[in-house]
Parts: structure tokens; C-alpha cells; sequence
């Protein structure tokens, strides 16, 4: 994993700190613990692509189910990722992995080649806005959405 640090968040918590909790995530998301909630306050806010923004953690538990009916496994490979970090933000890019509920690799064939970017935001130890920038075609289905695409 790769990391570019600037700063202490403005709630006091280390970039270190900071960057222990986004790893925490991805393991708690690959693991599919169901504590991965107590990661976020209350009130946080979440990205999806094809789902949306949620406010709050009733919303982001629908968001949950709602990939854990689409995916029944993630991998998010963390020496594949980069990090940067300022204040209380912290983006990570990298290559998530997995199976689809019914059984189906990703990426497979998907043009995104698994690519992914999070950004997260801190409210002290907890995450308060967290967008997930991925291809919500994780294996690729829908190529001929865009005919005219390169395949790299």
C-alpha cells in the first residue's frame, strides 16, 4: 500500500489512525462483518453508483443489503492500493475482487479491471461521508452500454 500523508485531522485523530481505520473497512467489508456499522456515525452520508446517496445509517443499511443481495464476496486487495491523505479525508484506490450471488467471478471480463477509488471522511475515529467511486458492472454484463469503449 502505498501513502501520501499531509496532516492531522481537524478532530485530532493521526493520518495513522486514520489510514488503521479505512484498512479496518475494507477487511470488516471482505469479511462481511456485520460490525462494519459501527464504523459510521450516525448521521453519515454514503455513495453508491446505481444506488445513490444515503443520509444516515438506516439508508446505509439498505445500501449494505442491497450489495450483499448483488455480491456475495468482496477482496479488496490492499498491496494493489494507493493512498492519500489530508486532514480528515482519506481516498483509496485500488483493485477489489470477487463473486457474484449467483456464483459469477469479477472482474471477469469487466473493463474496469476491478478498479475502484473511496474516499472517506472523519468525524474523529468514525466515518462520516464515504463515496465509493467502482463499475457497479462488476463482471462486465453490460459492455454494450458503450460499443465504442477500448477494452483496457
Amino acid at each position: 500500500m502505498t501513502d501520501t500523508s499531509e496532516g492531522n485531522s481537524p478532530d485530532g485523530a493521526s493520518p495513522d489512525e486514520l489510514l488503521r481505520l479505512a484498512k479496518e473497512y475494507f477487511r470488516k467489508v471482505d469479511a462481511g462483518d456485520p460490525s462494519l456499522l459501527d464504523l459510521f456515525t450516525e448521521d453519515a452520508r454514503a455513495y453508491y453508483p446505481q444506488f445513490g446517496t444515503t443520509h444516515g445509517k438506516e439508508e446505509l443499511v439498505r445500501l449494505v443489503q442491497a450489495l450483499t443481495t448483488a455480491v456475495s464476496r468482496f477482496n479488496h486487495d490492499e498491496r494493489s492500493m494507493v493512498v492519500t491523505q489530508s486532514g480528515n479525508r482519506v481516498v483509496v484506490e485500488g483493485v477489489e475482487t470477487g463473486t457474484l450471488s449467483d456464483g459469477t467471478p469479477f472482474p471477469g471480463e469487466s473493463r474496469s479491471g476491478g478498479r475502484m477509488c473511496n474516499v472517506f471522511e472523519f468525524r474523529g475515529t468514525l466515518i462520516s461521508r464515504l463515496h465509493i467511486y467502482a463499475d457497479p458492472d462488476l463482471a462486465g454484463r453490460h459492455s454494450d452500454m458503450f460499443p465504442l469503449a477500448g477494452s483496457s
